[in-house]
């Protein structure tokens, strides 16, 4: 790739983070160039050629501030975010969640993107780092093998990783809902998803199914090293033959209409298109063999005749370890004019990406004109990642969703957790209405 003029702020992906730095960048006057492999190139989890492909799952996960990443949806939204913008234009129902359609997600955020005056998107790969120029890398956890080879090389050190896995799709009207029923947790959200009830019996008969099932192998030369918030439903079973009926096959709140009790278990299914065509397997990440999911899945009351839109997948996900190479405004420490956004830094969640992408897209360009930019308030969700990244221990730094426990604790007298939560996503809010004022945001 030919070098670019340095007045110009080159952005490499165009996924979330990638998106998300290229917009926030144009909207700070600079003149973007937008490079994105697909479709002359596909990672092993994409398959579309929009930018903003949801791989893992369509839910960006919880609405209500008692939860950080609710918390975290709002303070982008308050500040412009092309992301949470297309979210909440290609919403689909998932009651206390907000889930997306999101194949209509990826195409509103490539429209965009594409329409927009100061952005130039490149279909085309980037092997190497630019040699000059203001850089914002956000080339994802599945970053290219030379690439990723060129950031090792510079960021002075290997990089850290762990696997992540794919839940399965299946295809609404393949689903008997004879034995399957409409219903979310104690009645909240309405019939946003679909439960599948499992007996005692069929339970622990699912769960020999799963531990003696045939996985795919890693590489010889690459140790598993799962992510604790996307964990393989068949790593779960290994770990305690109750582990997922305490996880996502936990079935409290959600009583069987056939018999007004709660069953032993319950597989749960989400709304995963607009057209409510496609459900996602919740917690059922995995990395079993394709002729595996098929017995074992369609082993399930009320997915005997299950069609798949998509099978389960397992991909390596690749981080850098930011405390040791980054500075708190995302620049690589050996070359300040290199930036990183998104999973690639170390923080893990779609949300997640798209705020660091939101955040390079910032420091960037106010860097390229010499301003100094005020990081947000570490009593936010953007200062609280901003923090996770920069502040934790280089020897355990592990990827990490946004979490209450991120923030700085409220003084005062002691509250109720639900309490606590509710009253440090008010202050985040205000203290977010400070910083944005300061940027004029």
């Amino acid at each position: 790739m030919e070098s670019e003029p340095l007045n110009k702020i080159i952005v490499i992906g165009g996924g979330l983070a990638g998106c998300e730095a290229a917009w926030q960048a144009a909207g700070e006057g600079a003149e973007v160039l937008l490079y994105e492999m697909k479709p002359q190139r596909f990672s092993p989890a994409h398959n579309s050629s929009n930018l903003g492909e949801l791989v893992c799952s369509n839910s960006l996960r919880g609405t209500g501030m008692n939860n950080a990443v609710g918390c975290l949806k709002e303070e982008l939204r308050r500040c412009a975010s092309l992301f949470m913008e297309a979210a909440d234009a290609t919403a689909v129902p998932a009651g206390g969640a907000l889930a997306v359609d999101r194949e209509a997600f990826s195409a509103y955020l490539t429209g965009k993107i594409e329409a927009h005056p100061r952005i130039t998107l490149v279909r085309d790969e980037v092997t190497a780092i630019p040699a000059e120029g203001t850089v914002i890398i956000a080339s994802g956890p599945l970053t290219s093998e030379a690439l990723s080879a060129d950031i090792a090389r510079r960021a002075g050190g290997e990089h850290l990783y762990f696997y992540d896995a794919i839940a399965p799709i299946v295809e609404a009207d393949s689903i008997d809902f004879s034995k399957a029923w409409r219903a979310s947790r104690y009645g909240k959200g309405g019939d946003d998803y679909v439960n599948c009830p499992l007996t005692r019996e069929e339970y622990f008969a699912f769960i020999e199914a799963l531990k003696g099932a045939q996985k795919v192998p890693a590489r010889d030369f690459e140790k598993m090293i799962h992510f604790e918030g996307c964990m393989p439903i068949e790593e779960m079973a290994e770990r305690g033959e109750m582990t997922p009926a305490f996880g996502p096959m936990k079935p409290v709140g959600l009583a069987d209409p056939r018999t007004g009790r709660e069953p032993f278990a319950v597989v749960q299914l989400r709304q995963d298109d607009r057209h409510a065509t496609l459900y996602n397997i919740v917690g059922f990440q995995t990395k079993l063999t394709y002729p595996e999911q098929r017995r074992i899945f369609t082993a399930i009351p009320g997915l005997e005749n299950a069609r798949f839109a998509r099978l389960g997948s397992v991909h390596r996900n690749t981080f850098l370890n930011a405390p040791t190479c980054l500075t708190r405004s995302l620049q690589l420490k050996s070359d300040p004019r290199i930036f990183f956004a998104g999973q690639i830094t170390g923080v893990e969640g779609y949300v997640e990406s798209a705020a660091i992408g939101f955040l390079a897209g910032l420091f960037a360009p106010r860097t390229l004109r010499n301003e100094t930019l005020p990081h947000p308030p570490l009593t936010t969700a953007l200062g609280a990642l901003q923090s996770h990244l920069a502040d934790s221990s280089p020897e355990n730094f592990q990827p990490m969703n946004v979490n209450y426990g991120l923030f700085p604790p409220l003084e005062g007298r002691k509250m109720k957790r639900a309490d606590r939560r509710l009253a440090m996503a008010e202050r985040a809010l205000a203290d977010l209405e400070s910083w944005r004022k300061n940027l004029d945001l």
